[in-house]
């Protein structure tokens, strides 16, 4: 199966590493033309040096997503910049690790509202895609949300929102032409990520949780940037309202 992108717009929001940069590498390898958003500049120009051998990124800004008028701004800049939008991935996260009350506030305006605010904004940007096959949404949650999680109370709830604002979203846009699905990572570890940080801090509990694993490794984000381009691709022209859990087995809990 060869995913063709080429002439496609695409907005990944947190794209500068981890599952966001595979993201938006994995689409320009594809062809299409890309823009990512981070809150920090240094973070954005090392993505898009590393993926101009890759066909590249057109388009990157620093933008913090909690920020409603700047996410706004971002998302019509990006539009504007990349000639239309075909494809949103809300993948961004606050990367709440507990349950304070900041906790809260990070999950809740930054998993949560974010998605539903970069999906407001790109809604006449998609409609106007003028392809048969109409524009996609694809939002990245977590499989906290399908279990209890103590330790992290407030990312698994607002991924477990994130998770049924998709269904709502899916109904609410299909006439619109526009399709909208999740993808629900398992534990993915990459350079600087949260397990990265874990094998260091508490390498106990990765060393636990990567016996637990059925593959006896953890997710890549390459494996997750495989299954968003599937749903952003013609092949799932059919398919919306649905969330793909990508987590090697790790919730079967064998």
């Amino acid at each position: 199966m060869t995913l063709d992108f080429s002439g496609r717009r695409v907005v990944v929001t947190g794209g500068s590493r981890g599952i966001g940069r595979a993201v938006a590498a994995a689409f320009a390898r594809a062809g299409a033309s890309v823009s990512i958003c981070a809150r920090g500049r240094a973070g954005l120009d090392e993505a898009r040096a590393d993926l101009e051998g890759h066909g590249g990124i057109a388009h990157t800004a620093v933008c913090d997503v909690g920020d409603g008028d700047m996410l706004q701004r971002y998302i019509d800049e990006a539009a504007v910049t990349l000639g239309g939008m075909d494809v949103l991935v809300n993948n961004a996260t606050g990367q709440s690790a507990g349950g304070t009350e900041r906790d809260w506030r990070v999950s809740i305006d930054i998993d949560l509202m974010a998605t539903v605010r970069a999906t407001n904004a790109a809604e006449p940007h998609l409609s106007a895609a003028g392809r048969p096959e109409g524009g996609c949404v694809v939002n990245v949650a977590s499989r906290s949300a399908f279990q209890p999680t103590p330790r992290t109370p407030a990312y698994g709830a607002a991924k477990a929102a994130v998770m049924h604002l998709t269904r709502s979203q899916a109904a609410a846009l299909a006439r619109r032409n526009i399709r909208v699905n999740c993808v629900a990572p398992g534990s993915v570890d990459f350079p600087g990520g949260w397990w990265d940080r874990c094998r260091a801090e508490k390498p106990e509990q990765y060393e636990a949780t990567l016996k637990s694993l059925p593959f006896g490794r953890f997710g890549s984000p390459d494996d997750i940037a495989n299954v968003v381009l599937f749903l952003a691709s013609p092949w799932a022209g059919w398919v919306t309202g649905q969330i793909i859990l990508a987590d090697g087995g790790q919730t079967l809990g064998v």
